[in-house]
């Protein structure tokens, strides 16, 4: 946890010094971003690095490959949604060492510009858990994949190359040109990092921060069902090496 408080610190100050660079030379605004209000993308977006899951790899990739998933099928349990519980609980308390003290750092020695009421925060709160539960519901579909490949590491690559840029933890989804911001907001990666910082940092608020948390809520449901039944498809014929 040290460690990665350690690099959200380091790359938070890298990304502040090209992106405060970048909103100056345009005059003082990009898109509707300033100074302050781009340095609380930043630091949230740092803050939240720990939590949500970018690099599409999970323990249950490593018991699908080597067969121990027989045993966890054999439990009285849902297999998805004890796996997604299980890493949101994780991801959740990884905010307390990690995030937290990271959006605090970029709040006391670069400032930043976030919301004077009460309502954004309530909602963006919610906001990143959806956040954080989209994550973990989309990497477990990485991971069950497994059932039908011999090795997931290529994919999980992958995985990580596109959900960091669509997910917007490089630059704001919003200074990307039409046609990408249109293939972005198609893809679930957006509802796991930018539309939280969105709301959080009153960027969007009203009908359209409820607007943003429904298509959160709607790629939830579209991951978990896409996982349930590939978890279906992949157990009704498994077979584990030596039995």
């Amino acid at each position: 946890m040290f460690g990665g408080f350690v690099a959200n610190m380091t790359f938070g100050f890298l990304k502040v010094a090209m992106l405060f660079a970048t909103v100056r030379a345009v005059g003082g605004t990009v898109q509707g971003y300033d100074v302050g209000s781009m340095s609380a993308y930043i630091w949230i977006s740092q803050g939240m690095l720990g939590s949500i899951n970018l690099n599409g790899r999970i323990d249950l990739a490593d018991r699908v490959k080597t067969g121990d998933i027989a045993v966890d099928f054999l439990r009285p349990i849902n297999i998805q949604l004890a796996t997604i519980a299980t890493e949101v609980g994780k991801a959740v308390f990884a905010l307390i060492p990690r995030g937290l003290p990271s959006v605090a750092i970029g709040a006391i020695f670069i400032g930043m510009t976030m919301p004077t009421t009460v309502a954004p925060y309530i909602l963006g709160a919610c906001s990143l858990l959806i956040g954080i539960t989209v994550s973990f519901s989309t990497v477990y579909l990485v991971a069950v994949i497994g059932f039908w490949l011999v090795e997931t590491r290529g994919i999980q690559i992958f995985y990580m190359v596109i959900s960091g840029f669509f997910s917007g933890l490089y630059v704001p989804i919003s200074l990307f040109p039409d046609w990408l911001l249109v293939i972005t907001e198609a893809t679930p990666f957006p509802s796991m990092l930018m539309y939280p910082i969105d709301v959080l940092t009153g960027r969007v608020t009203g009908a359209a921060s409820y607007g943003l948390v429904a298509a959160q809520l709607a790629w939830l449901a579209v991951t978990l069902a896409a996982g349930h039944l590939l978890t279906v498809a992949g157990r009704r014929k498994l077979e584990v090496q030596g039995g």
